[in-house]
């Protein structure tokens, strides 16, 4: 079984990295090729094309190794995340411009999708899933936005000190805690065992958040202080950051939520520290983001079925598609519009907010786990992701923000 999760991981790793290779060089993040890759390993495209190689090298019930190195990969990414979030700094016109957009960019899609799920929840809800839950949970999954993806797009074109890229961070930091607060409270919600597990979740999560935040938040500023003052924690720091994470993270699984709320929750409780932000992307995130993350897309690859592209199915992912970048790019650029900027600077803006990358990705797997979306729906999901993440480029391009050209190279000679 060793050699096999060896060999499976080794697999997995050459398919993410050749597609990432492939992506960047068509100017997109790497992250969707590596989302790709996790697609071409499932079972709608390497499972149809060599149904016999794939069960050998993904047999039923060999997956649970890389169920676990997925969830650690997600956790230690989500750890990340929290712990680079800022608030938008700055004057406060700028604070209320980041809070229009992030607003507007997630009401107006979230309205649109609870006025389609009446037409998806017949075909693609799960047995015994009623219509509010359903319901809710696509007005969340289809109102996030991809912050890294974001950061990682506006580092490419030279965007992330511009008035548009710091608007479209700010805005999708606010976004994402509040996304990750109304997601936490609908699987609380919807969780099995009645009014007594909802109250029992809730009165946790309340009873955490006071831990983390009066609790481990003045502990782990003074231990940074004192033992990491330069922003590098020694070995002996980084395995008590590792340790606060892992309580976390395993607090709130057994609230019945998900691990993710637990990593972002103790990543946002750190110091806001950009020397430290840096080292926990260098020991940390490169791992999750080049080891284990590969992993959580290959199994969201194996999620993945077939029964999603019947005629009823593409016709929901077309309407998903259009709910979801018309709210984006209308609510994003209404904000932006109410706050002074120009038409084509908005409508870039509400494409920056359209990006929606791994988080997606981790929302899917959340809503996944708690049985709110079936395999079709966490296709149809995961197509989306991509599809909205790819268009992003393009887009900007329309709206006069162009990949930079390179500096032209100087004659030796000359």
């Amino acid at each position: 079984m060793t050699g096999l999760l060896l060999l499976q991981i080794a697999v997995i790793l050459v398919a993410a990295r050749l597609c990432g290779l492939l992506l960047a060089r068509l100017g997109q993040p790497p992250v969707i090729g590596e989302m790709a890759a996790g697609v071409l390993l499932g079972p709608i495209v390497f499972g149809a094309a060599l149904p016999g190689v794939h069960a050998a090298l993904f047999p039923a019930g060999s997956t649970a190794p890389l169920e676990g190195l997925a969830t650690i990969g997600i956790v230690l990414f989500m750890f990340v995340i929290g712990a680079e979030l800022r608030a938008p700094d700055g004057a406060r016109a700028q604070v209320l411009a980041a809070t229009r957009v992030a607003s507007l960019s997630a009401l107006l899609p979230f309205a649109l999708a609870l006025l389609v799920a009446p037409l998806l929840h017949v075909t693609l809800a799960p047995a015994g899933v009623g219509f509010w839950p359903f319901a809710l949970y696509l007005a969340v999954a289809l109102s996030v936005t991809a912050f890294p993806v974001l950061a990682r797009i506006l580092k490419d074109r030279h965007l992330q000190q511009t008035p548009i890229g710091r608007l479209a961070l700010s805005a999708a930091a606010l976004l994402d805690v509040a996304a990750w607060i109304v997601l936490a409270l609908l699987v609380a919600l919807t969780g099995d065992g009645g009014w007594t597990t909802l109250v029992r979740t809730l009165s946790g999560l309340a009873l955490l958040l006071v831990l983390v935040y009066a609790g481990l938040r003045p502990l782990y500023a003074w231990l940074l202080h004192r033992h990491a003052s330069d922003g590098r924690p020694s070995g002996t720091v980084l395995a008590m950051l590792m340790v606060g994470l892992f309580a976390c993270a395993a607090a709130t699984e057994w609230l019945h939520l998900h691990a993710v709320f637990g990593a972002f929750l103790f990543g946002t409780c750190l110091p806001r520290d950009d020397r430290l932000v840096h080292t926990l992307v260098e020991r940390i995130e490169h791992i999750a983001l080049v080891l284990l993350m590969p992993v959580f897309f290959a199994l969201a690859g194996m999620g993945t079925t077939a029964d999603a592209f019947t005629a009823a199915g593409l016709g929901a992912f077309l309407l998903i598609l259009l709910v979801a970048v018309a709210g984006k790019l209308l609510g994003g650029g209404l904000g932006a519009k109410l706050s002074g900027y120009g038409t084509r600077d908005s409508l870039a803006v509400g494409s920056l907010m359209n990006a929606r990358g791994m988080i997606e990705l981790i929302v899917m797997k959340v809503g996944l786990d708690a049985g709110l979306i079936g395999p079709p729906m966490f296709t149809l999901l995961l197509l989306l992701a991509m599809a909205t993440t790819l268009m992003t480029g393009p887009l900007l391009g329309l709206f006069g923000h162009r990949l930079p050209r390179p500096a032209p190279q100087r004659d030796p000679g000359g």
